[in-house]
């Protein structure tokens, strides 16, 4: 099966680093990973968002590299999307994800480039950060790092076939190098259990936020305001659509993208068309999705995102691991 044949080149390849510390460079600050094993949705960008904020609020001074995925400009060297000041740049340098992280967070650098070890170095000696995020970092053995805080999901515990049969990017067993474990949404604990061994575990519950107008005009839409369009182009859009719905919004029409959808003017088009011609009040999307969208701004119709909010069970104990991972690693 292809399946294990790929799952058995993905564990070779964490053995091979694993046996060749020398391989991996160092920043002077710690680092805290944020990543999964499986492809998409596990909600790795707003947990590296909440580490982010949760580090900050402890005193330090946090960066967040990001591979930057999908960038339409993918210089050589690094992108400061966010300096702990304002935003620097734009959606075709920075990519949605790096690009939404900058907009939700107030004081925290965010770097995106192929070499985190750059930007990592870049956001020690230019903005003095004390601290590293490093998003979607599980797999990526280049840059060493003093914690791994690994996302999982019922999914990938109830059918843990790796790639092309599964969703799985490494096998079961790479979680047994994962320092710490976030359980996105309701997972079989037995199972939790066994894979965690022991090692600290933080439930976090998906939830929609309210709705947020992209344009400063006029009331935000909300469940009862009619129906809408609904449009996603991130890993999972049946699960955004069906979460519409459980909050009570009504659907006119369901519009899917693949994730990091580049949208274009004549997709504009396309969604204005269906809106109006299905009688829509709205456009609503997503926070990741809206990034993409508003170079098209002004809209001929009211466009709004919906964002992705997690709810942490025992925040306050992360902070003590997280503060405890610091301290570890500064000794």
């Amino acid at each position: 099966m292809i399946s294990s044949v790929y799952a058995a080149v993905a564990r070779r390849r964490r053995q091979y680093y694993a046996a060749r510390p020398d391989l991996q460079r160092r920043l002077s600050r710690p680092v805290i990973s944020i990543g999964n094993l499986a492809v998409g949705g596990r909600a790795k960008t707003p947990l590296a968002a909440i580490v982010a904020s949760r580090l900050l609020q402890l005193g330090e001074r946090p960066s967040i590299l990001s591979r930057g995925y999908a960038r339409r400009d993918a210089a050589d060297g690094v992108v400061v999307v966010r300096d702990p000041i304002g935003i620097r740049a734009d959606l075709d340098r920075a990519g949605d994800e790096p690009l939404m992280l900058a907009r939700d967070l107030d004081g925290v650098a965010v770097l995106a480039s192929s070499s985190r070890y750059l930007a990592g170095r870049l956001a020690e000696h230019h903005f003095g950060c004390s601290v590293h995020v490093l998003d979607d970092g599980f797999q990526h053995f280049a840059l060493g790092r003093d914690a791994d805080l690994v996302a999982i999901a019922a999914d990938d515990l109830e059918r843990p076939l790796t790639l092309p049969a599964g969703r799985l990017r490494e096998p079961l067993d790479a979680a047994a190098t994962a320092d710490a474990f976030i359980a996105v949404d309701a997972l079989d604990r037995a199972k939790l259990d066994a894979l965690a061994q022991g090692r600290p575990v933080w439930h976090a519950r998906r939830r929609l936020g309210a709705a947020r107008l992209a344009e400063p005009s006029g009331t935000p839409p909300s469940g009862c305001s009619g129906p809408i369009v609904a449009v996603a182009g991130i890993a999972s859009p049946p699960r955004f659509f069906a979460d519409l719905r459980s909050g009570g919004w009504t659907i006119a029409r369901e519009m899917p993208y693949r994730d990091h959808h580049r949208y274009s003017r004549r997709d504009l088009h396309e969604i204005v068309a269906t809106a109006r011609s299905t009688g829509a009040r709205a456009v609503v999307t997503t926070e990741k999705d809206l990034v993409r969208l508003l170079p098209f701004r002004p809209f001929p119709i009211p466009v709004a995102f919906v964002p992705l909010e997690l709810e942490l069970t025992a925040p306050g104990t992360l902070d003590t691991w997280l503060a405890a991972t610091l301290e570890g690693a500064r000794q």
